[in-house]
């Protein structure tokens, strides 16, 4: 369900908050219909475990992640704004827009001509506003009430970290 919202203009010491503290991710369209089967393997954290013992399923991408493919998008991570939730710049996420987004969750929305992401604060919601609130302190809360367009565009499900290029 996306909402139309209305986002006030924020002022910060009697200043505008600029854009830069809104964070950035770039929408990119998924092709998710081709399978794709690794093996799956339980891999143990602490102490070695035999993992041959364990392998005895595939794990198919677009079945164990992707829900709703045609409402399904992955987003690249700009910036810093939500690092202490641990999702850093250069991170992918997958962003599910038939997921209804609740309290707690973390969702892409567009605002004031961009998309930015945020957790979604609704405990407010009875006051006649709601919160996007970043995941980290450098950066300020953003309420949700009006006169500029607003709306959440989907909601991040799922995080995909490369440690190594190759």
């Amino acid at each position: 369900m996306d909402f139309v919202l209305r986002v006030a203009v924020l002022e910060k010491r009697g200043k505008f908050i600029s854009r830069k503290f809104m964070g950035n991710i770039k929408i990119i369209r998924g092709v998710f219909d081709t399978k794709l089967e690794l093996e799956h393997a339980g891999v143990a954290a602490g102490f070695p475990s035999p993992a041959d013992d364990y392998r005895h399923e595939t794990l198919d991408f677009n079945r164990d992640y992707i829900r709703h493919p045609e409402a399904s998008f992955y987003g690249d991570v700009e910036g810093d704004s939500m690092k202490d939730a641990g999702l850093f710049d250069g991170d992918r996420v997958i962003i599910d827009r038939a997921v209804e987004p609740h309290d707690g969750s973390i969702v892409v929305a567009w605002w004031d001509g961009g998309f930015t992401m945020k957790f979604l604060d609704l405990t407010h919601k009875n006051d006649g506003y709601i919160e996007l609130r970043p995941a980290n302190d450098d950066y300020p809360v953003f309420r949700v009430d009006e006169p500029n367009e607003f709306h959440v565009w989907g909601t991040v499900i799922h995080l995909i970290r490369t440690f190594e290029k190759i």
